[in-house]
């Protein structure tokens, strides 16, 4: 064993240094501006989580810079996971947030991608997604028996790629529910709108958002959620059936598992760019974890029926990881579903 009076310079050393590592990150980021570049139209889920995080995030940083959310539309999220990976500067001053299905399509080599996502700064994330479809009452689409028992495909909306996209394919692989994915719309935002003058029935992504953006219709009644794709029942769905209750086949469950439950827990991640300076990067990190744990934000995101059940940036990078060591048989069928030629 070591004697304490070899130990003793360089413990000295190293807590001498961290004063000045702290100075070090507050003299660069006081003054600056961090650009939150969200990969979706205004007004939806990931906007508003986005938003929400922005006013209080600045305050934990050293140096308190200011934030601004800028959005960054198009090819369903694969635009600003793109730019986050080819442009942006690593310097800690760009953080992306962007669907983390484009991680599952990476798995599948779909055309478009631009990124590795294993090389991405992971930051963490403000929930676990619960996925769930909603539609108009108008639709006449106001339970599983009803769609079920629909003469004619279901329309609903997609973005073209993540939650939107992948649940409508999944569930026609996967259930007897007759499904007509329209896809190309910008924004969860853009298909409620789409919904309510009747151009679609509804639509399939996450019960946080559509309780947030869609809550006056939810209250209402005038939107209905009838269908939830978790493993149990979400405390505030609790007569709302499952996804896996519809299941074809144990094979048609485990698909579901792999292509809808699994990826909710990473769908939400905050990165920063590769090659972005560790330092910055851990800055960042805590900056993250201190705003889910902030009194403000929590009562902030409580007053935009935010759920907040984070998952910190390494484990993030863990889960992101595990997507690249999936059965090869398994990934295969699940390509055939969600990256269609």
């Amino acid at each position: 064993m070591m004697k304490l009076s070899k130990l003793a310079p360089a413990f000295l050393s190293l807590v001498l240094a961290l004063p000045d590592l702290a100075l070090a990150q507050d003299s660069f980021y006081k003054g600056k501006t961090i650009r939150m570049i969200v990969g979706t139209s205004a007004g939806g889920g990931f906007d508003t989580y986005t938003r929400t995080l922005a006013r209080h995030f600045g305050k934990h940083v050293p140096g308190q810079p200011s934030i601004v959310v800028d959005n960054m539309a198009g090819a369903g999220h694969l635009i600003a996971a793109n730019h986050m990976f080819k442009v942006a500067k690593p310097d800690g001053l760009t953080i992306g947030h962007f669907h983390g299905g484009w991680f599952l399509y990476q798995l599948f080599k779909r055309p478009g991608i631009e990124f590795d996502a294993t090389k991405f700064e992971f930051l963490g994330s403000p929930i676990k997604e619960s996925r769930a479809c909603a539609f108009t009452k108008s639709s006449g689409i106001t339970s599983v028996e009803r769609w079920l028992a629909s003469k004619t495909p279901v329309k609903i909306g997609g973005i073209g790629g993540g939650a939107p996209d992948d649940m409508a394919r999944m569930l026609a692989a996967t259930t007897a529910l007759p499904i007509q994915l329209v896809s190309g719309y910008k924004g969860t935002s853009e298909i409620r709108l789409a919904a309510e003058s009747g151009e679609l029935a509804g639509g399939c992504w996450t019960w946080d958002s559509i309780r947030s953006t869609w809550s006056k219709a939810i209250q209402s009644g005038e939107a209905i959620v009838v269908l939830q794709a978790l493993t149990k029942p979400h405390p505030e769905l609790p007569n709302v059936p499952l996804a896996q209750s519809l299941a074809k086949s144990d094979e048609a469950r485990l698909l579901l598992q792999a292509g809808v439950q699994d990826p909710a827990d990473f769908y939400r991640p905050y990165v920063a760019p590769p090659r972005t300076p560790k330092p910055r990067v851990n800055t960042l990190r805590q900056a993250f974890d201190a705003t889910m744990k902030d009194t403000e934000f929590l009562a902030d995101a409580k007053k935009a029926n935010l759920d907040i059940e984070p998952i910190t940036g390494p484990e993030m990078g863990k889960l992101v990881a595990g997507i690249f060591k999936l059965n090869p048989a398994l990934a295969a069928k699940l390509k055939s579903i969600l990256n269609p030629s």
